[in-house]
């Protein structure tokens, strides 16, 4: 499928538990081009991201904890695009400073792996839902970047305590038996 600026193929997983989904610029056909590529588990809710832009490749393993909290907010009727992340992607793009970018991107996989494991996690991406994404949007929409990414900050701060450094901490314990 294409449209006049972009190209999207989507191939289904073989086990029926996903699909990748590549998202190409206008000039795919030249190298080097500027694409994105999904691979999303429908079953897991997990996804890996890399993204190429200018012949620069990231890679993103796991998932964004505010892209996940979007997709529990929207349950089937949740669109990667939606306006809440565009607007944040836009925000990000404009007004994030690069290493903090990095560190979200760094750290998030490890957030969302320990809500994972959480009994209430339901409650707790309703929370990031209406406390972080929801909020940040209107500060953006009403022109408050300031608060908009002290919140956003304060948020991976308060999460990376939570949840990413509980996981992170199970990597680097050595156990002794």
């Amino acid at each position: 499928m294409s449209d006049n600026k972009k190209e999207i193929k989507v191939t289904p997983f073989k086990n029926g538990e996903g699909a990748k989904i590549d998202v190409y610029s206008p000039s795919s056909k030249t190298k080097p081009h500027d694409s994105i590529h999904v691979k999303a588990n429908t079953k897991t809710g997990k996804f890996d991201v890399i993204t190429k832009f200018d012949g620069k490749k990231e890679s993103s393993s796991g998932s964004c904890y505010l892209t996940t909290a979007c997709m529990k907010h929207y349950l089937n009727n949740f669109d990667d695009n939606c306006y809440e992340l565009s607007v944040l992607r836009w925000f990000r793009d404009n007004f994030v400073f690069e290493e903090d970018i990095k560190h979200y991107y760094n750290t998030a996989p490890y957030i969302v792996e320990g809500i994972e494991k959480e009994n209430n996690k339901d409650i707790v991406y309703d929370y990031i839902y209406d406390n972080v994404v929801d909020y940040c949007v209107t500060a953006i929409e009403n022109g408050n970047y300031i608060e908009a990414y002290k919140r956003y900050k304060d948020s991976i701060i308060s999460l990376e305590q939570l949840y990413a450094r509980k996981e992170l901490g199970k990597r680097l314990i050595k156990t002794l038996n």
